[in-house]
């Protein structure tokens, strides 16, 4: 196999749950192949470098093998090669994030909004 579909690559390798999800991340220009903005039907090909942005952070990879099948995270794991450069700029983001401390949120109600309340909730949202 010379190359194979990056949105199963990225799905084999454990960067999104499914083939949807890595689908949609090419078509948000999410996924970037050797500089180039890639579609979900762009090949992959050992040597190629991946620039991916999901939930988990921004990776910059290396791609080792090749594979359309989904397998064990440490299989996953042997499919691509993170540069330093990303591990660092990983690693000082989630400092970061530890620094901010626990998110602020506003206190749950303690009892169910009334009629007039909940028409002011959908005024405000425009529902009405």
């Amino acid at each position: 196999m010379t190359g194979t579909r990056i949105d199963k690559w990225l799905w084999a390798a454990r960067f999104f749950k499914t083939r949807e999800q890595a689908s949609k991340a090419c078509d948000m220009n999410r996924i970037t192949s050797n500089n180039l903005s890639a579609k979900p039907s762009r090949e992959v090909r050992l040597g190629d470098m991946l620039r991916i942005k999901n939930e988990a952070g921004e990776f910059e990879v290396e791609v080792l093998a090749l594979s359309q099948q989904r397998g064990s995270a440490a299989v996953a794991q042997t499919l691509y090669r993170e540069t330093e450069s990303s591990k660092e700029a990983r690693r000082k983001a989630a400092e970061e994030r530890k620094l901010l401390g626990p998110i602020a949120y506003a206190a749950a109600p303690s009892k169910r909004p009334s009629k007039r309340d909940r028409r002011l909730i959908h005024s405000f949202r425009g529902d009405y």
